[in-house]
């Protein structure tokens, strides 16, 4: 990672904020992946391996090595929530049909390209199109990840995609977040538009240190209001990016590695960085930090149960995973321990 440029530091410090050196096994949860349906069913990832508990977080599976580098992002399909995929460090993509019991590499077309793996995003109705996030460009699978397509056309100035949106109720409007801001697309990824009005002047995107853009919300309610957590802070827009307004200006610190929106009331939303977890109940223009109970405040993962919205995961890098049933208010730790073998 030292190689890397400055401006591509903004893009890995999520993925790699410590080495695996310099942490004890289990201690940094880079990924969470909660099943849409069943609240014991979970799979985290951290720097050195894939858990999986059946039941709710109280014991874990932790699966054997399937690939020779870092998992650094894990997904369910949401309509057939027993196919898992993983996105790796220089290693691309895999894929469990049976819940974890085996994965295999889905790596056509994608192979010979991607380093970092950042993020998958399915069509809502869709599941076979999948769309990933890479530090080579977005790709594209219209067969569950049996072969993969690169969609960057538009994308002149950078191709390091950090993350992903899907408009939930017109899908064929994607957001992708890179190291020099955010793009539309409303082909279904095969063209990109350049969208960074209010998020980052033109001359600063070749800078050092350009704008990386972490983590997209939209809103289910109103897909035309989207937020933006980024390197530089938090940003809103009610035209579906043309226009960018910095909210949570009072935030402690600007970094924003994840965010969460709640599903049906858009004036809830989480975000998590290097100063904790923090909450707005308006829509991002006030903030509070709710990390009563947890160890360490630098976070890498978020996520929300979709089957009760009180419900939140957290991932340290520091001190494992964190679980709040009181919607952020207090958070308890759900260490991943094993299940004791039987007799």
């Amino acid at each position: 990672m030292m190689l890397l440029r400055p401006v591509l530091l903004a893009a890995a410090l999520v993925l790699l904020t410590l080495s695996p050196a310099c942490q004890k096994e289990s201690e940094s949860i880079v990924s969470i992946a909660l099943h849409p349906k069943n609240p014991d069913i979970l799979y985290v990832a951290t720097n050195d391996a894939v858990y999986k508990s059946r039941d709710g977080g109280a014991t874990w599976e932790r699966f054997p090595s399937f690939s020779a580098r870092r998992v650094t992002t894990l997904a369910i399909d949401p309509l057939l929530p027993a196919t898992v995929y993983a996105g790796t460090m220089g290693d691309a993509v895999y894929k469990s049909p049976d819940g974890g019991q085996r994965w295999l590499p889905h790596n056509v077309g994608l192979k010979e390209h991607v380093s970092f793996v950042n993020q998958f995003v399915f069509h809502p109705a869709m599941n076979e199109v999948i769309y990933a996030a890479t530090t080579v460009g977005v790709f594209y699978t219209k067969d569950a990840g049996r072969a993969w397509e690169e969609r960057m056309n538009g994308m002149k100035e950078v191709h390091i995609v950090t993350s992903l949106a899907i408009n939930p109720a017109e899908p064929a409007v994607l957001y992708a977040g890179t190291t020099g801001g955010i793009y539309r697309s409303d082909d279904g990824g095969v063209n990109w538009r350049k969208i960074n009005n209010g998020l980052i002047p033109e001359t600063e995107l070749m800078g050092a240190m350009a704008l990386g853009v972490n983590a997209i919300e939209i809103d289910r309610t109103n897909p035309d209001v989207v937020y933006a957590g980024t390197t530089k802070g938090l940003f809103r827009t009610e035209d579906k990016g043309e226009h960018w307004e910095r909210i949570g200006l009072a935030l402690s610190d600007p970094f924003v590695c994840c965010l969460v929106l709640h599903p049906s009331d858009p004036t809830v939303l989480y975000l998590g960085g290097p100063a904790g977890v923090w909450k707005s109940a308006d829509g991002g223009h006030v903030w509070q930090a709710v990390n009563q109970g947890l160890a360490t405040l630098n976070i890498r993962a978020l996520a929300m149960a979709p089957t009760s919205v009180r419900t939140l995961y957290v991932g340290t890098n520091g001190s494992g995973l964190y679980r709040s049933t009181d919607a952020g208010a207090t958070w308890t730790p759900v260490p991943l321990k094993a299940a004791a073998k039987q007799p």
